[in-house]
């Protein structure tokens, strides 16, 4: 929590000092107001001094008005400061799980990155705000009372010995059994985010095998272990402020007690006795405050160890120190070079994985040529295009794009050199133009309907409300299945870039429809290199290539007809959707 701490807030060092002078001023402040009461009743009251009461008085008032203006200062400056710190912090985060690969995301998993990103931030972020308003003056306040109380008098200042250590002990077996219980509240409600998430999502297959009951069930199951966890919390918190003032309570009246007799004997002033309890009024306050904080730091503790765990992180694939530059590429209008893709003996295993999901995987993919990749489920078809722009790093091997190693060169430039469209066509809340931006943020609406007509999407874009402004909810929920697809496709293909990666993207789309597009992108992409994953057999029988995998391996390479005649695995999979009829077609 310092580290984090310390890093954040060194931006606010100038406010933070402003913060602490006027905190110290406005505790001295306070330390002085009993001492001028109890002159008050000593010079004034007891000699009849009018003028003295009324000066000092005065002065009091004067006092007063000038440490609630410095109250306010410093409580506006420390609530900019701990609401800039929280953004700071949210920001880090963010732009640290944008450079994390798949392999992190999947190692805190989505709903705890939002959980840390949200809840912890603010955890640390209200500590933040109350010690820059509160638990700084709570020190001053007990060792100023406790050296003003000594000052007033000696004998009876023995029962601060007492009392202190006491409040303390206190504390410290509070804090001992709370920060175990925080430390688990925060994983609990990773796991309420986690099944709330998986909820929102697979709500339609909740609903179809009618599993409404049992979701609500697993739900009430993680929110009552939170509520179980929480309850014993606040039950151990709940001691402590009636203990806490019942000891200030027993220990006024022992002031009392012992201060009437000293003041009796004639061996302290009145006056000194109405300053010391209100010395010991504020220290006793003080440490109240400081078990009210105490309530909150060792939750943001917690969290600031879970923030500091996401920012420790180092992806596993991340830019080299030195990129190597990569080739210019011309323009599609000089012909378009570049977009080779070369595996070399590429071998790839999951992290902690024993066995290697890719084996020796070698192969060729040209400027002009469509190579397609076929298999059985499971065979890392995938996982092979996922390796083109460095989802993840090889472990064996290498993936070269216009021949050099995507290792050594800067992910952005390697980026920009590929079209992507995922298996799961995932689209942004906003409008169609917003969306197919994301592919060049410069694009004419020309160029989007260019793109739009390519990838057979012009049609029902056309139909919607609005053309290119209509609105696309989180998700792409409000478009059909085909529908996003077509729409991610045209993102891609705002892009304009020299290789294309089609990852099982045609199967949400009827056949009329899949082979106008997949000529679409034979005519208007004839420069480019396209890789295209797909389960549908019509779908890449005319590619120049088709690569056949099986295991991680690439157990065929040719093109239909070739492996048609030669390749056991391919046939398998030709015959299991066609007709020997339609195969040879």
């Amino acid at each position: 929590m310092i580290r984090l701490l310390r890093t954040y807030l060194r931006p606010y060092s100038t406010q933070i000092l402003i913060v602490l002078g006027l905190l110290l001023v406005q505790s001295i402040g306070n330390l002085y107001l009993p001492t001028l009461n109890g002159d008050i009743i000593n010079d004034g009251v007891a000699k009849g001094d009018n003028d003295f009461i009324l000066r000092t008085g005065g002065f009091m008032l004067v006092v007063t008005l000038v440490l609630g203006v410095a109250s306010i200062i410093a409580v506006y400056l420390g609530a900019r400061t701990a609401m800039g710190f929280g953004r700071d912090v949210r920001s880090a985060i963010f732009r640290k799980v944008e450079s994390f690969g798949q392999v992190e995301v999947n190692q805190f998993g989505p709903a705890s990155l939002i959980t840390r990103n949200t809840n912890d931030v603010q955890q640390v972020q209200m500590v933040v705000f109350m010690t820059l308003t509160l638990i700084i003056t709570a020190p001053i306040l007990i060792i100023g009372g406790i050296i003003l109380a000594i000052r007033q008098d000696v004998p009876l200042s023995g029962l601060l010995v007492v009392v202190l250590p006491i409040m303390a002990v206190f504390i410290g077996i509070i804090m001992y059994r709370a920060i175990p219980l925080f430390r688990a509240m925060q994983v609990k409600l990773d796991r309420i985010n986690q099944v709330m998430r998986e909820t929102l999502s697979g709500v339609r297959v909740i609903r179809a095998f009618v599993r409404t009951r049992d979701e609500e069930e697993r739900f009430d199951e993680a929110s009552l272990d939170l509520f179980d966890t929480s309850i014993r919390v606040n039950r151990l918190f709940a001691l402590t402020i009636p203990v806490m003032t019942g000891i200030l309570n027993l220990s006024t009246v022992a002031v009392m007690w012992f201060g009437a007799m000293r003041v009796d004997s004639g061996q302290m002033p009145i006056g000194n006795l109405t300053a010391f309890l209100q010395y010991l009024l504020q220290i006793m306050f003080s440490m109240l405050m400081a078990v009210f904080m105490f309530v909150f730091v060792p939750r943001a503790a917690v969290s600031a160890g879970r923030i500091q765990e996401v920012l420790d992180t180092e992806p596993l694939v991340r830019d080299p120190e030195q990129p190597r530059p990569m080739p210019a590429i011309a323009g599609a209008s000089d012909g378009r070079v570049g977009g080779r893709v070369d595996f070399r003996d590429v071998e790839f295993r999951y992290p902690g994985a024993e066995d290697p999901v890719l084996h020796d995987l070698s192969f060729t993919a040209r400027p002009g040529e469509t190579v397609a990749i076929v298999g059985s489920t499971g065979a890392g078809k995938s996982t092979l295009v996922n390796l083109i722009p460095r989802l993840y790093d090889v472990t064996g091997g290498a993936v070269l794009v216009d021949e050099m190693d995507v290792r050594e060169v800067d992910r952005s430039d390697l980026w920009r050199r590929i079209g992507l469209v995922p298996q799961k066509a995932f689209l942004f809340s906003g409008t169609v133009a917003d969306n197919l931006r994301y592919g060049d943020e410069d694009a004419t609406d020309e160029e989007l309907w260019r793109a739009l007509e390519i990838a057979q999407a012009r049609d029902f874009v056309e139909e919607m409300e609005g053309g290119l402004e209509a609105p696309i909810t989180q998700g792409g929920t409000n478009v059909s299945g085909g529908q996003r697809q077509r729409l991610a496709i045209a993102r891609a293909l705002v892009k304009k870039a020299p290789i294309y990666v089609f990852d099982d993207t045609f199967s949400a789309v009827d056949f009329g429809t899949d082979a106008r597009l997949r000529a679409a992108l034979d005519r208007e992409l004839g420069w480019a290199t396209r890789i295209i994953v797909a389960q549908r057999v019509g779908t890449i029988m005319n590619a120049d290539r088709i690569l056949v995998m099986d295991a991680g391996r690439i157990v065929g390479e040719g093109t239909h007809a070739e492996l048609l005649a030669g390749n056991e695995t391919y046939q398998e999979i030709v015959y299991s959707q066609l007709t020997e009829a339609e195969a040879v077609a």
